[in-house]
């Protein structure tokens, strides 16, 4: 394979898995962080009052 544009293709293949799994793994971070959170705000506000 001879291709004058391999390169960049490859490239671009590497630059967009890159960018994918980037995203993924914030995800994936804000999403324990969030739980984090509400578990959090959950524990310290204790029962809800939804009835007087």
């Amino acid at each position: 394979m001879n291709d004058p544009h391999l390169g960049f293709i490859v490239a671009s293949y590497a630059i967009g898995l890159t960018v994918v799994v980037a995203l993924i793994g914030w995800t994936i971070l804000d999403y324990r962080a969030q739980s984090r959170a509400l578990a959090e705000l959950e524990a310290r506000s204790g029962r809800r009052r939804s009835r007087p």
